[in-house]
């Protein structure tokens, strides 16, 4: 019995060192130094959506945006968060600070601010909510900010630097994050 017993634990301790290599190989660690637990947690843009292990000194409800590292935290519980892919402002649009959601909308209408038009003319003046509008399906705005974290259109944007200061998702993504987020939810975005 005990020679069984301890060729299992054996067993588990390889199988678990082979797993926490993969791990690191693969990109299971996170900005924080963190392992992933459990796999992922769906998505179809082209860094899937999955459930971290992440720090606790962030409450859940709450977001956390890292423009180094191209992911977007939400805290599901003390401990561990909802990691996704995101594209992020491309040089010189770059920008960090604290926030609150303040408003969220389902497929919105887009009016570029002025600062954009300036630098982008041929843009439209307005264009309403719908699969072409480049905020996608859903958005979350930031305070007295410009900024939104928005869905789009182009997944091949997400894990790019490419974007005006908003945080760009895969619709699947926006929508995801849209229904666990409320209003008055504080964002983080660290740089």
């Amino acid at each position: 019995m005990k020679r069984a017993l301890s060729a299992l634990l054996v067993m588990i301790a390889i199988c678990g060192s082979a797993s926490m290599a993969a791990a690191q190989e693969s990109g299971g660690v996170n900005f924080f130094g963190l392992f992933q637990f459990g796999g992922s947690g769906g998505g179809t843009g082209p860094i899937p959506r999955t459930l971290v292990n992440f720090p606790s000194n962030y409450a859940p409800g709450n977001i956390v945006v890292n423009t180094r590292e191209r992911r977007l935290y939400f805290v599901t519980a003390p401990g561990e968060a909802l990691r996704y892919g995101i594209g992020v402002g491309r040089d010189g649009f770059r920008w960090g600070g604290v926030h609150r959601v303040t408003a969220k909308k389902e497929w919105p209408a887009w009016t570029p601010p002025s600062q954009m038009l300036r630098r982008r003319p041929d843009l439209p003046r307005h264009m309403e909510g719908g699969i072409e509008n480049p905020l996608g399906a859903r958005a979350l705005y930031l305070g007295s900010t410009l900024y939104r974290i928005h869905g789009s259109n182009e997944p091949e944007t997400i894990g790019q630097a490419v974007s005006s200061g908003c945080f760009r998702m895969v619709n699947d993504d926006v929508i995801d994050l849209y229904n666990r987020v409320r209003v008055g939810a504080t964002v983080y975005v660290i740089n």
